[in-house]
């Protein structure tokens, strides 16, 4: 009977030691950092898988076979990325959007996307040159009523 409990108890330490190694080395996966366009390219990560934040060149997307290429900028530099990913891309993928890509940087300068984040515009956002104490309808803005 005694046999039987120790068994039992270095079954159950041996479950639980696997859940916590799962779930540690999943949350050192999740909390990685994303670099900027311009620390990738000064070097400054010594990663080459890595988050990397940027703004989608406008025009630059375009479809090359079954890959999405487009170039990732942040103020002069840019990159040029290749997603490989099976994902759909989010709808505010677009050129001028601001996106975080995950994946590899590769030593020829090209980035290998896995997954593409797209950040979403601000709907309450005022127009620029409109006041924006004044809310209108959505009606009223379509029709142009004041």
């Amino acid at each position: 009977m005694h046999g039987k409990r120790w068994k039992f108890g270095i079954g159950i330490a041996i479950i639980l030691a696997v859940a916590a190694w799962e779930g540690v080395s999943g949350f050192q996966e999740s909390k990685m950092y994303y670099v900027t366009v311009n620390e990738l390219t000064q070097g400054q990560t010594a990663r080459h898988h890595v988050r990397v934040g940027g703004v989608v060149e406008q025009g630059s997307v375009e479809q090359r076979g079954g890959q999405l290429c487009f170039r990732l900028a942040q103020d002069t530099k840019s990159i040029p990325v290749t997603y490989v990913g099976t994902d759909t891309l989010p709808d505010t993928f677009k050129g001028g959007a601001q996106a975080i890509v995950d994946g590899d940087y590769l030593s020829s300068g090209e980035f290998r996307a896995e997954r593409i984040q797209a950040k979403c515009a601000s709907k309450y956002q005022a127009a620029p040159g409109s006041k924006g104490g004044s809310m209108k309808s959505p009606v009223a803005e379509i029709s142009g009523a004041k």
